[in-house]
C-alpha cells in the first residue's frame, strides 16, 4: 500500500493535462476520448451490468493463476466482493469504452476476462468487433459468459484457458498464417515476469495502429519496472501512463515520446 501511495504522488506532481501535449495524435484522443464528457447510452448498460453482479451475493471458488490479490485471503470469494475490488471501476469501464469507440479495432484480444466488466465495455465500443478474452478460472468464466449473453455481448468469444498456453498456441498459428490484433487489454497475471512474457508473445501480432492497455502497472514494484522495460522497447513510439492504465502506441510515423496524463 505504501509503495502504490508514494507511487500516486510522484504520478501527480509529474502529471499533466492536454494543455502541455504538443503531439496531434495524442491531444486528439486526449480531448476527443479520454476527456469527453458526452452521455452515451451505453453507459446505462455497464452500470447495469456491474448492478447485477453487485447484487450478487453468493460465493465461488476462484483458480487464481496470477500475482494474487491484496484483498481476497481466500479463493472462496463473494460475487459483489469481486465486482467491488477486483473488477474494473464505473469510470475505467466507461473510458475505455470510449477508447474503443475512438479507434474503432476490429480485432480485440482481452487477457484476463474475470466477470467481463471491461469485456462489456470492449464489446459495446465496437460492436462489429472481434473480442476474444481470456479466463483461467471455470467458475468466474460461466459467470461472465452468463452476463455477456444476457447483456447481448453476442461479439465476444470468451475462452477458459491458462494465458500462456493459448498464447504459445498463437505463436504456431503465426508460424502459417497472420494474426493482427487492433486492440490488446492486458489483466491477467499483474507480475513482471508475465507481463513483458507475453508482451513478448504478442508483438508478431501488431500493426502500426495498434493499441495496448496494460492495467495496474503501479500495482507493485515489478509492474512499474515492467512498465519501463515496455516503454523503452524499440517498437514501441508513443506510452500514455494515466497511472492505473498504461497506453501503448507502435505508430512508426511518430517520435518517441512517454506522456503522464491524468484522465
Amino acid at each position: 500500500m505504501f509503495f502504490q501511495i508514494k507511487s500516486y504522488l510522484k504520478f501527480l506532481w509529474k502529471s499533466k493535462n492536454e494543455h502541455a501535449v504538443h503531439s496531434p495524435f495524442v491531444f486528439n484522443l486526449l480531448t476527443k476520448c479520454f476527456y469527453d464528457k458526452k452521455p452515451k447510452s451505453e453507459y446505462k448498460l455497464l452500470e447495469n451490468y456491474r448492478k447485477s453482479f453487485l447484487e450478487n451475493k453468493n460465493f465461488i471458488e476462484v483458480t487464481d493463476f496470477g500475482a494474487g490479490s491484496k484483498v481476497f485471503k481466500s479463493n472462496r470469494r463473494q460475487i459483489s466482493k469481486i465486482a467491488k475490488t477486483a473488477g474494473i471501476s464505473s469510470k475505467r469501464a466507461r473510458l475505455l469504452f470510449r477508447v474503443t469507440n475512438y479507434f474503432q479495432p476490429k480485432n480485440i484480444l482481452e487477457i484476463g476476462t474475470s466477470l467481463g466488466l471491461a469485456t462489456a465495455a470492449l464489446a459495446l465500443g465496437n460492436k462489429d468487433a472481434k473480442v476474444i478474452t481470456l479466463e483461467g478460472c471455470p467458475n468466474t468464466a460461466n459467470l461472465a459468459q452468463n452476463q455477456l449473453t444476457k447483456f447481448d455481448c453476442n461479439n465476444v468469444d470468451l475462452i477458459v484457458t491458462e494465458f500462456e498456453n493459448y498464447l504459445q498456441d498463437l505463436q504456431l498459428k503465426l508460424k502459417t498464417q497472420t494474426e493482427n490484433f487492433d486492440l490488446i487489454y492486458f489483466d491477467g497475471n499483474h507480475s513482471k515476469k508475465a507481463t513483458l512474457a507475453y508482451s513478448e508473445l504478442l508483438l508478431p501480432t501488431i500493426n502500426n495502429d495498434s493499441v495496448w492497455i496494460f492495467d495496474d502497472i503501479h500495482w507493485s514494484q515489478e509492474m512499474q519496472e515492467a512498465w519501463e522495460i515496455i516503454k523503452n522497447h524499440p517498437k514501441v513510439k508513443v506510452t500514455i501512463d494515466t497511472f492505473q492504465w498504461g497506453f501503448v502506441f507502435f505508430r512508426y510515423e511518430q517520435p518517441k515520446e512517454h506522456f503522464i496524463i491524468r484522465a
